[in-house]
């Protein structure tokens, strides 16, 4: 496993990191056996980053993670993320009260007495116009609620209007080989602030992984069955907003790309390896083969200069007329 700086922290986290969304809900059911598996064998293959959010299974992604910390000897770093348990998604709601409220439930979670790192969880694009709440994020790190904070946004334009907020020390935003626009003007912006990328959906939702077909049946409850269109969230973190069938046919191209000794799924990985901007990819994981066969994307040769054009030329003809300046 390698390992990047993280921001201005003192951190350097693991470049392949953990999302831990799956193990909380909307992927279909997890058992808590299956999910510490998961997270173990994270920590066996170098990742000392994981990323969650309090309302992955209202907490219980979080109270998972607080039992891996004290299952365990080596330091893992925590970003977690607060919003979304209004109950309607609204701008109004990033207030005192309610960010407080939501630290101290995050708090009690994942048993510790400050979160490493709170992430504002895709608020509304007027959050970002607000100065107001940034300043309550820094009185909470004054009070050593948080050590420090960052944005998960949406769309590129949010990236580079959080980044004008000074503790602002991260950025999580949608980066695969069907989402590349953040690296054409976010990317370098970011590397001058010296503002961390957490790349998320990092294998569009398991289509990157190459193992979909198109009569693959998601439970009732995974987010792929029921968010296609935007039904419950933005329809950017189901598929990254591609359409199946257009997903499946360019995962096919993508295919016939695959280096001698690549699984689809670290190709997709290390493909986001390649931009230096980026501090680690968090793809999630059900199953403890998932996590290794991700991990050791990091370890992997560099992709050839003909192999990184490919990707592109199938994203420019496939993909970009549906997804590039939508987000």
């Amino acid at each position: 496993m390698r390992y990047r700086k993280l921001g201005r922290t003192p951190w350097k986290v693991s470049d392949i990191s953990f999302g831990a969304w799956a193990i909380g809900g909307f992927w279909g059911h997890v058992s808590e056996e299956d999910a510490m598996a998961t997270l173990n064998q994270a920590i066996d293959s170098g990742v000392n980053f994981i990323d969650t959010a309090d309302v992955y299974g209202d907490g219980r992604s979080e109270r998972l993670i607080a039992k891996l910390r004290k299952s365990r000897k080596e330091e893992i770093v925590v970003a977690t993320k607060a919003g979304r348990r209004q109950p309607r998604h609204l701008a109004d709601g990033y207030n005192r009260d309610n960010l407080t409220a939501w630290v101290e439930d995050s708090l009690r979670n994942l048993g510790t007495d400050a979160l490493d790192l709170l992430q504002l969880h895709c608020p509304p694009t007027e959050v970002y116009y607000r100065p107001e709440v940034f300043g309550i994020l820094d009185d909470l790190a004054s009070a050593g609620k948080i050590r420090f904070y960052g944005v998960s946004v949406e769309r590129v334009e949010e990236a580079i209007k959080a980044m004008e907020y000074p503790g602002v020390q991260s950025v999580q935003i949608i980066f695969n080989c069907f989402r590349q626009r953040p690296a054409e003007f976010f990317f370098p912006l970011a590397e001058r602030k010296q503002v961390g990328i957490l790349a998320r959906v990092p294998l569009s939702s398991g289509m990157l992984t190459g193992k979909l077909r198109r009569d693959s049946q998601f439970a009732a409850d995974d987010h792929r069955t029921f968010n296609r269109h935007g039904e419950m969230f933005d329809m950017g973190e189901t598929f990254s907003g591609v359409d199946y069938e257009t997903g499946l046919n360019a995962v096919e191209e993508i295919r016939a790309l695959l280096p001698p000794g690549f699984s689809m799924s670290q190709l997709a990985l290390r493909w986001i390896l390649m931009f230096d901007a980026v501090t680690c990819a968090i793809p999630g994981g059900r199953r403890p083969e998932q996590v290794a066969d991700n991990c050791a994307a990091s370890s992997l040769p560099v992709l050839e200069d003909e192999t990184m054009t490919a990707i592109r030329q199938i994203y420019d003809t496939r993909i970009r007329p549906l997804v590039h300046q939508r987000w």
